[in-house]
């Protein structure tokens, strides 16, 4: 992954701005934002995660044994395509992108990344990337770049998540909202704040108003 030039005068060197949250906060399309207006790419970790479901279904491996997991990304290894306009996920020469965001996926995805054996994997892949970049995801300011400088959680109300989400899918409201009110639930351990990060109700904000927010917050460097 090779850093796109910076725009602008606010970040040059090596930088990482993490972006956490609840799912279905908009942390994919905030984080994308971000680094567009920063000139670098962003890294979506749940889309490793995501791919590790989605392998893990179509081979009919248990969703718990990490084991078996990761003995089939090591046969199936996967390449995440880090850009500031959006992230790719390739297994070979198969593009995963758009089977990544199914029900299906959705509905596993909790489990498989419940798994120490299996975050362990995704965050030594995501530690080897190149600085400087936006990084998004449940743990990335607490566990995966504790060092980061500028750390952001993105949150909002189940119904708000909800709303937003179908949009995008032909399901119903109150059974969307059902389904992140138990990812919450599962997500819990993972997806917590850090200490030091500044935590953005995105509920009232518009999806500018949110990256104007972290835009702003960030601290000036220089060269």
């Amino acid at each position: 992954m090779r850093a796109a030039p910076l725009h602008g005068t606010l970040y040059t060197g090596r930088v990482i701005v993490t972006i956490d949250g609840v799912a279905a906060s908009g942390k994919s399309s905030v984080a994308s934002g971000v680094a567009r207006a920063l000139g670098v790419p962003y890294v979506s970790s749940g889309l490793l995660y995501r791919a590790a479901t989605l392998l893990a279904l179509e081979a009919g491996a248990p969703l718990d044994d990490a084991r078996a997991l990761l003995t089939h990304l090591r046969a199936h290894p996967l390449r995440l395509e880090a850009l500031a306009g959006g992230n790719r996920l390739w297994a070979g020469e198969r593009e995963l992108t758009d089977e990544l965001h199914s029900t299906r996926v959705d509905q596993g995805v909790s489990a498989v990344a419940a798994l120490p054996e299996v975050r362990a994997w995704v965050d030594a892949q995501l530690r080897a990337l190149p600085e400087p970049f936006v990084a998004e995801g449940r743990d990335m300011g607490t566990n995966v770049f504790p060092q980061a400088g500028a750390k952001f959680y993105l949150t909002a109300s189940p119904r708000v998540r909800a709303e937003r989400r179908a949009q995008e899918r032909p399901e119903d409201v109150p059974a969307i909202e059902a389904a992140l009110i138990e990812r919450d639930r599962r997500d819990r351990v993972q997806s917590a704040p850090a200490p030091d990060a500044r935590v953005i109700d995105t509920g009232p904000l518009s999806l500018e108003g949110v990256i104007g927010t972290i835009l702003a917050a960030l601290p000036a460097r220089s060269a």
